[in-house]
């Protein structure tokens, strides 16, 4: 489809009466819903089938306007249909997600209505009916990137346009792993809503600037200003992040897998991903035969990459094996200990001029540790690992695993090792404490936030 295609297709907007129809009957048929999506009171299946006929009925009416993904809401009816004829068991939507495919037309601008039973990362854990109309985000220089040194064909960058209660969260993906099916296919893509990570970004950077008294580069600055170009800079950093998950020496076992694992393995996995991007990025913004567009958002991914880790990642969600805010804390002691990042007279500074090969540095080591794990048994590799992390952040006093392997139980399975593991294993420290405790209104303020919504 050509974006001359596009021009000519009428937008859906969050006002639609046909959209705004649906996003009601979907949120009432929420209220019906157990947590696997059946209904199981037989006594509201007569008004569920009305609320399900009012959501067939509006995806009919708003078709036309999505002729890209024709055969998908066609196939998203009669999954809907099936539901109900089969009396509101746990729904399976398998036909209509394989038939929904937005990464074979990443076209900036394009839009897509997504209707299925799921849950909602960082929101709801039930798989519930949830809608969103979505807009595809793809500047030009991310397709010359895309197609060149980072192809990632799984990667679609998206905005909200509207969503049901299941988005009104901290949620900021979509993945079809999320969606009820009665067997797993091969997922072939993966969505993200980069306006959600620059609004929130925006908006925890600027509190954070100003509770430390951070001077902020120039074009650091027109990050809190652009929210366009801040979610172009996220699509970068995104774009890089999610295609790392999978290369480079990594363990036989790679992370993320469904392990159960000392969650500090996946601070460094998410860590190493984010560093991948940000030495690219370095690698990127001094190429001088690279796209200006690429270069000028590269210089900006590594602004995102350290201020998102060290003010929002740091201090967001609960101090239970919460391996982001570890891998925000690990950022910020690394910077701070080898002196680029300074907290003196109570202000923060950073010597920018320094910084990037400090912060490449980290990726190396933890690229080592990588390396050296296929030659190590996996306690060993997780010891080595929990070195590396303790060498820079402090462990809790009372933690076992502190204490070095005398005092872990080597001789079992690995499941005594990661038990061992204390819920907050590595505290916040002073700094973080008290930072938390200024920025949490500012944290909490950014559930549900958008683009559109963003101050």
């Amino acid at each position: 489809m050509t974006s001359i295609a596009i021009a000519t297709l009428p937008r859906v907007t969050a006002d639609n009466a046909d959209w705004v129809s649906l996003k009601a009957a979907a949120t009432a048929l929420q209220t019906h819903q157990e947590q696997d999506g059946s209904i199981a009171d037989p006594a509201v299946h007569s008004d569920a089938a009305g609320l399900v006929a009012t959501i067939c009925q509006a995806i009919k009416a708003l078709a036309p306007q999505f002729p890209h993904d024709a055969r998908y809401l066609a196939l998203l009816v009669e999954d809907f249909g099936r539901w109900v004829q089969g009396g509101f068991g746990v729904p399976d939507f398998l036909d209509s997600l394989q038939a929904f495919q937005p990464q074979e037309q990443r076209v900036d601008g394009l839009q897509h209505l997504v209707v299925f039973p799921m849950y909602t990362q960082n929101g709801s854990t039930s798989r519930l009916v949830e809608a969103v109309l979505i807009e595809v985000i793809w500047p030009e220089f991310i397709g010359g990137l895309e197609a060149g040194d980072y192809s990632n064909k799984l990667f679609v960058p998206i905005r909200f346009i509207d969503f049901t209660p299941g988005y009104d969260t901290n949620s900021a993906v979509l993945f079809p792993e999320t969606v009820a099916v009665r067997e797993t296919p091969t997922f072939t893509w993966g969505a993200i809503f980069a306006d959600r990570e620059a609004a929130r970004f925006r908006r925890v950077l600027k509190a954070a600037a100003a509770t430390t008294s951070l001077e902020l580069p120039e074009d650091a600055a027109q990050l809190i200003e652009d929210q366009e170009l801040t979610q172009r800079t996220f699509v970068m950093w995104d774009l890089i992040h999610d295609r790392t998950h999978m290369r480079g020496d990594l363990p036989f076992d790679p992370f993320m897998i469904k392990q159960r694992m000392p969650f500090f393995l996946y601070s460094l996995e998410e860590l190493r991903c984010d560093l991948t991007a940000f030495r690219e990025s370095v690698r990127i913004e001094k190429d001088e035969e690279a796209d200006p567009d690429a270069r000028k958002h590269a210089k900006l991914v590594q602004y995102a990459v350290i201020f998102d880790r060290i003010f929002r990642f740091a201090i967001t969600g609960s101090r239970v094996r919460n391996y982001d805010g570890l891998g925000g804390q690990l950022l910020f002691a690394w910077m701070h200990q080898h002196h680029v990042l300074h907290w003196t007279d109570s202000k923060l500074s950073i010597d920018w001029d320094d910084a990037a090969a400090v912060v490449v540095e980290l990726g190396a080591k933890i690229e080592e540790l990588y390396w050296r794990s296929i030659d190590r048994p996996k306690a060993a590799h997780w010891l080595a690992a929990y070195e590396l992390i303790s060498s820079t952040v402090t462990p809790h006093p009372a933690s076992v695993w502190a204490k070095g392997p005398d005092a872990l139980p080597l001789d079992g399975p690995p499941r005594g090792l990661t038990d061992q593991v204390l819920d907050d294993e590595f505290p916040l420290s002073m700094f973080y404490e008290a930072l938390e405790k200024k920025m949490r209104p500012i944290i909490e303020s950014t559930t549900g936030i958008t683009g559109s919504t963003a101050a």
